[in-house]
């Protein structure tokens, strides 16, 4: 098996990457989150929080707050955060210390939308090069240790949920709370956009008693492969054979014409896929 080794300039635009996510998050909490009070989750929310109370600046809780939590999930979990993660964190301070606070809305909504709008995008950019801020997912991953019986995700999914409602209760307002859900369910949004792509393209699940014509008919008109899957029905304990096809936007409405010409009775189900890789769609890559 070929071992794919990294080059050194995968190291520097993976940490060029970081660093120009930590920018943006920063931008979006000194011009939009943190004037609004608006908290959606994870430790630059409690941040936030915690400089409504005590005037506290955000850069300073956030390495107070994550350097510990850094430590830990090395002595917890190991190392397999690593220096990224450290860096990460290094880094959003730095640049939340660096860029002057300038509130450009008043408006709450507004500030919810473009500040969770460019929360995700900085984020998702950080992610997608191999880092994280530490924060919630290494909060999270933590407690899993102690907590087993309760995932990770739902773990970090409670953390926020508390920042969000504290920041409401700090600030005397329930609009706090619930433009700061905004924000956070627009931040998970875009960082799957990110992560993910928008390029969506459909699943196709396909039952029919004529599946060789539709599968035929498929690869003709529309040049995409399909594949047969075996099944049975439970009920009648007949094998059936299920096709599977995943087409591009622009062959979803012919790929439904296809079926329903050649069999009005089949059954089928179509499923969003996020990234398709390999022939025919984008290229898989290595590095």
């Amino acid at each position: 098996m070929k071992i794919v080794t990294k080059h050194w300039y995968n190291y520097v635009i993976e940490y060029v990457g970081i660093s120009l996510g930590t920018a943006i998050m920063a931008i979006s909490l000194k011009m939009f989150l943190d004037p609004n009070t608006i908290a959606p989750g994870g430790v630059t929310g409690l941040a936030i929080v915690i400089k409504k109370l005590t005037g506290i600046p955000i850069d300073i809780t956030n390495l107070v707050v994550n350097i510990p939590l850094f430590i830990a999930g090395i002595i917890i979990l190991g190392k397999a955060f690593g220096a990224k993660t450290l860096y990460g964190t290094l880094a959003l301070s730095f640049f939340i210390r660096m860029f002057p606070a300038a509130n450009l809305t008043n408006d709450l909504l507004l500030a919810a939308v473009f500040g969770g709008v460019l929360m995700g995008l900085g984020l998702g950019l950080v992610f997608k090069f191999g880092g994280t801020t530490g924060g919630t997912d290494l909060a999270g991953a933590i407690l899993n240790k102690f907590f087993p019986n309760f995932s990770t995700a739902t773990l970090m999914m409670v953390i926020d949920l508390f920042v969000v409602t504290i920041a409401g209760v700090v600030d005397k307002k329930i609009e706090t709370s619930l433009y700061s859900v905004i924000a956070l369910y627009i931040i998970v949004k875009v960082i799957d956009i990110i992560l993910e792509g928008i390029g969506y393209a459909k699943a196709f699940f396909i039952i029919s008693n004529t599946p060789d014509k539709i599968g035929e008919t498929i690869i003709s008109a529309l040049g995409r492969g399909v594949t047969v899957l075996k099944g049975m029905g439970m009920y009648t304990g007949q094998s059936r054979d299920v096709l599977l096809c995943v087409v591009n936007r622009s062959q979803i409405v012919k790929l439904k014409e296809i079926v329903h010409q050649i069999d009005s009775n089949a059954f089928v189900m179509v499923a969003d896929i996020h990234e398709v890789l390999g022939e025919g769609f984008k290229e898989i890559k290595t590095d």
